[in-house]
């Protein structure tokens, strides 16, 4: 560029910096003003300025000198007066005043959005949104999303009484349902009373559900997936009024043959549904109330089944596709709905009463013809997963099993193929798999089924080693499938091989090294769970107890317990450890036991401890006694 070209652009540049000055310095002084008429007129230039000076918008200095200059105080009154059904210029007023804010949201630090000047404006903006229309409703959606995403804008939205305009507003605004979600979740985790946030949770899902009725409710029912699985328990109420809404919405969805779209949203609606409310749900969802002969159960298995079969034949190949976790997390909830349906059938089965049984007998074996082919499809969609991720071929054992080969080109995987992200020890559709899978495999008593499945022994063992409750935690699902697996000779061969018996029992004794008053419900019905699969194994053992498994006993033997904590898993948990280890010892050759005598002198003393102490349920007190007379019936030579 020639000098005088350069001059001359210098000199624009002067000219346009010394209009832009002088245009803000007016602005300023007219929202500085104390007259509201001027005022007004300085928040419509600004807009202007705004809109149509990016060099303006890049400098921080000029940005935060024009935003400390708009009086909250005028910005709430034309939100009010904005607010209203009718009057002059109202909708002009809630226009500017909400595309102001708006811009100054998306230009500030996000250290600014979390103040007062900011949050203090969410609840004139959350009743405004019922009188807003067309582009000024769009961005007050989009301000209040990014108000709430702050903890401080979280607390002042949980802090607004009424948000029946906003949930009204819902349907046709899908952006609402967002806003509720990040305020609720991250309100949770804010320095604000429970109570409050459980209370606007379960006001705000009422409006919420009785906004959605009349509609297909895909939308509400998304929102609804994500929200029960991401909250916790004790931020949702007990005996919600919508739930039986939300049920009607999930079975007209699912009734009307949807989109994909829709399908995913009834599919995870259902799952979080029984997930959060595994007593109350499952009898609405899965109850007959139907006058067609067409159970809504038997339709809705169906489609999960369908779904899960007709996915697990490709999703393999989807593992580091985009959409891979929106599909795995679809199959996941298919195979949690199935697994409450089978509870909710043999909960139905053992009640003996047609009245609550959700199908004709004739439909029913239908679908366990289904469920079974579902689950042997299954079966090969995880010994697939599993060696893509560990063995490279099945049934290797782990120290033949594919490890990392240095070359020139760095660290590579060898035999294994599997997903960038996640394997499958971390993925919760394999979780969501192995609980359905296991669950059916107890209940129903197939033995082509059961034979089959033995072949996922080594995966069941490996699994409950690297489980532990701050990841994916297997074990529960585990235990249930190895009280199938066990029950057939093949699969306690498999399992022993395996190493089995040493996983189970260094977590029992990892139970038994806990105080009583440490070891809490969850831990001692999963130490219950371990003590009836390894019964099995030694009462079904033929030649009676091996010598490796006495080290339980000497683990016993050492065992701090303290008999002042009476409640109902504890108690159960105690009397089935005793119950291990009679069984241990009275399939013990007299040489064992000889070798053993101090332990056994030990638990006799334990034993007698526990059947001192109260025992409440009766069952429990009959098996407290067994133990004792086959403790003290032992015969060793002192």
């Amino acid at each position: 560029m020639s000098q005088p070209a350069a001059q001359s652009s210098q000199a624009t540049d002067r000219a346009g910096q010394d209009l832009h000055d002088g245009s803000i310095s007016r602005i300023k002084a007219l929202l500085e003003s104390k007259d509201d008429t001027q005022r007004f007129v300085g928040l419509a230039l600004l807009k202007s300025v705004l809109d149509n000076s990016p060099e303006l918008c890049r400098n921080e200095d000029a940005i935060q000198g024009l935003w400390a200059s708009v009086s909250p105080k005028f910005l709430d009154r034309l939100l009010k007066t904005g607010s209203q059904s009718t009057g002059k210029n109202v909708k002009e007023m809630l226009a500017i005043a909400v595309s102001v804010v708006h811009t100054f949201a998306a230009l500030l630090p996000e250290s600014e959005k979390s103040k007062a000047k900011f949050t203090d404006r969410i609840p004139r903006l959350s009743h405004a949104v019922l009188y807003s229309s067309g582009e000024t409703t769009v961005l007050l959606l989009q301000l209040l999303r990014t108000l709430v995403n702050s903890p401080e804008g979280a607390v002042a939205f949980l802090q607004v009484e009424d948000v029946s305009a906003l949930a009204e507003s819902a349907p046709d605004h899908a952006a609402v349902l967002d806003i509720f979600f990040v305020a609720w979740i991250t309100g949770t985790t804010c320095a604000i009373e429970e109570e409050i946030v459980a209370n606007r949770i379960a006001s705000g899902l009422q409006l919420l559900v009785s906004a959605f009725a009349g509609t297909d409710g895909s939308t509400l029912l998304d929102f609804l997936g994500n929200l029960l699985r991401s909250v916790k328990p004790t931020f949702l109420p007990r005996e919600p009024k919508w739930l039986k809404a939300v049920v009607s919405l999930i079975r007209n969805l699912a009734a009307s043959r949807p989109n994909a779209t829709a399908r995913s949203a009834y599919t995870n609606a259902a799952a979080s549904v029984l997930e959060a409310y595994p007593s109350l749900a499952p009898g609405m969802l899965f109850s007959e109330d139907s006058a067609d002969g067409k159970p809504f159960a038997y339709l809705l298995i169906s489609l999960m089944l369908i779904d899960i079969k007709s996915t697990a034949s490709t999703i393999l190949e989807k593992l580091n596709q985009a959409n891979y976790p929106q599909t795995a997390r679809r199959i996941a909830s298919a195979f949690d709905v199935v697994a409450f349906f089978i509870g909710y059938l043999v909960r139905c089965l053992e009640d003996e009463s047609t009245e609550t049984f959700p199908m004709s007998p004739d439909s029913l074996l239908k679908l366990r013809k289904a469920i079974s082919e579902t689950m042997s499809v299954v079966m090969e969609l995880l010994r697939d997963r599993w060696d893509a991720t560990f063995a490279g071929a099945m049934g290797l054992h782990p120290d033949a099993r594919a490890t990392k080969t240095e070359t020139v080109t760095g660290s590579h995987n060898t035999l294994t193929w599997d997903s960038l992200v996640s394997s499958a020890d971390e993925d919760p559709l394999t979780l969501s798999a192995i609980r359905a899978l296991a669950l059916w495999l107890r209940e129903d008593d197939n033995e082509t089924l059961q034979k089959e499945a033995t072949g996922l022994t080594d995966m069941f063992v490996d699994l409950y080693r690297n489980s532990s409750s701050t990841d994916l935690d297997f074990r529960s699902a585990i235990l249930v499938g190895f009280e199938a697996l066990l029950a057939r000779e093949s699969g306690r061969d498999l399992f022993l091989s395996n190493g089995g018996w040493a996983v189970l029992t260094k977590d029992l004794s990892g139970l038994l090294q806990q105080s009583s008053k440490a070891l809490g419900d969850t831990e001692a019905s999963r130490g219950i769970e371990i003590v009836r699969v390894l019964l099995a194994l030694v009462e079904n053992e033929p030649a009676g107890t091996r010598e490796e498994w006495m080290d339980f006993i000497t683990t016993v033997a050492a065992w701090d317990f303290d008999c002042s904590n009476y409640s109902q898993n504890l108690e159960e948990f105690r009397v089935a450890i005793l119950q291990l280890s009679c069984t241990l010892l009275a399939g013990a050759s007299m040489g064992m036991r000889n070798r053993y005598k101090e332990s056994i002198i030990a638990i006799r003393g334990i034993a007698s401890s526990f059947g001192s102490s109260e025992i409440k349920d009766q069952q429990l007190k009959v098996a407290m006694d067994d133990v004792t007379n086959t403790l003290n019936g032992l015969d060793i030579r002192i």
